[in-house]
């Protein structure tokens, strides 16, 4: 899941290089913890959130396909 969510975020931003997923794991669910460059923040979240909300929807039918739990999270 890391990998998934890592490769997409890739091709929405500016600087690939920059992007960093972190997988932390938790009692109920997974957390991925989503690095980017700050001057690609707004390309990730999108106008009033759709970019990101389409994103987190993309990663919970996926972990929902595993039989798995999960949250996305972006860390500034």
């Amino acid at each position: 899941m890391k990998e998934m969510l890592e490769a997409l975020v890739k091709h929405l931003v500016d600087f690939p290089d920059k992007v960093s997923v972190t997988e932390v794991p938790g009692e109920k669910f997974t957390t991925l913890e989503l690095r980017v460059d700050p001057s690609d923040m707004g390309k990730i979240i999108g106008r009033q959130g759709r970019i990101i909300k389409s994103v987190r929807t993309l990663m919970k039918a996926y972990a929902t396909k595993e039989n798995k739990k999960l949250n996305v999270e972006i860390i500034e």
